[in-house]
This record gives C-alpha cells, sequence and structure tokens, in this order.
C-alpha cells in the first residue's frame, strides 16, 4: 500500500536466528550462489492469480525478489535463469504437483528448500512434505505474518548450508 513502510527483512530473518552475526546483513545485489549473504529470492509456483498477487503485494514492500510461474514447465525454465533459494509450490498444480518439483530441485547443484503451499494443509501432508526432503507447509489463504516467517527461516537454513559448503571447500 502507499505510504506503507518497507519491511525490514533483515531484522525479521535476525529475530528468528540471532545467534549468527551475518544474518542480519541483507543486499539488495543479485543472488549469488558463493555468497553466504544475497538477497531473499523466492520462485512462487501456482496456477491461482489470487496467490501471485498475494505474494507480489507482499514482496514489493521488502527488499526479497519473487519469480513467477504458473506451472511445472514455467518453474523449470525460471530455475535455470535465475539463482533461487526458496520455491513455494502450491499441492493443486496441475501439470505435475510438488513431488516431481521436489525431486528437481534435489538435482540442482543449490538446491532451493521447497515449500508446500495448500488449501488442504493437514498433518498427513505436512508429515509427508517433511519426510520427502520439503522444507515446510504454508496453509492458505495466507497469513501474511506467516508466510514471512517461514519464507525468512526458510531462506536462513539454506544460506546456512551455503556458509557450511563453502567453509568445507575452503578448509
Amino acid at each position: 500500500m502507499p505510504g506503507e513502510p518497507r519491511m525490514d527483512v533483515a531484522n525479521a530473518a535476525a529475530s528468528h536466528a540471532a545467534e549468527s552475526p551475518t544474518n542480519s546483513v541483507l543486499t539488495g545485489e543479485r543472488p549469488n550462489f558463493t555468497a553466504p549473504n544475497c538477497t531473499v529470492t523466492v520462485l512462487a509456483v501456482s496456477p491461482f492469480d489470487e496467490d501471485h498477487v498475494f505474494l507480489t503485494h507482499l514482496f514489493s514492500h521488502s527488499n526479497w525478489r519473487i519469480h513467477q510461474a504458473r506451472s511445472y514447465g514455467e518453474a523449470l525454465s525460471v530455475l535455470q535463469h535465475h539463482p533461487i533459494a526458496v520455491v513455494l509450490c502450491d499441492a493443486e498444480t496441475a501439470d505435475s504437483g510438488w513431488k516431481p518439483m521436489l525431486a528437481e530441485l534435489e538435482r540442482l547443484p543449490h538446491s532451493p528448500l521447497l515449500i508446500v503451499t495448500s488449501r488442504l494443509a493437514d498433518d498427513s501432508l505436512w508429515a509427508e512434505v517433511l519426510n520427502l526432503g520439503g522444507y515446510d507447509v504454508l496453509m492458505k489463504p495466507f497469513d501474511r505474518v506467516e508466510v514471512l516467517r517461514v519464507i525468512s527461516l526458510a531462506w536462513l537454513h539454506w544460506k546456512r548450508q551455503r556458509e557450511r559448503v563453502a567453509r568445507r571447500a575452503a578448509g
């Protein structure tokens, strides 16, 4: 909304992971997989216009970058051309669903974390997503605070994985 302050993503993320001093440093530069401090990049895969409208509006008040796809095929194209840290995939994506998306993400060199979104989110879906290697489940309709919290935590987890890999390679 006009006049609404831009969300301070650094503070939101740091509040969930205050133990690491690097977590409060988020830059506005293009994501670089070799740099541990980079912009939160999200790919939203959903056939639903309302999901894309909500996420675009939410991200417009932050320094986060969102890429959007309406299908599995579009998502694969985005993943080939843009470094992505977190993927939101609707459980009802008609052309494939979240399981093939998770399998595709696991093949990437710097695997983004998968968050499944669903109107029918329940304990069974959550357990299945986690057991198969997904990061979390977000229930729809989206709650602004919950979306920000879950994506922040996913990005911090992804970032820490990259930092561990970089430290191992350097040492």
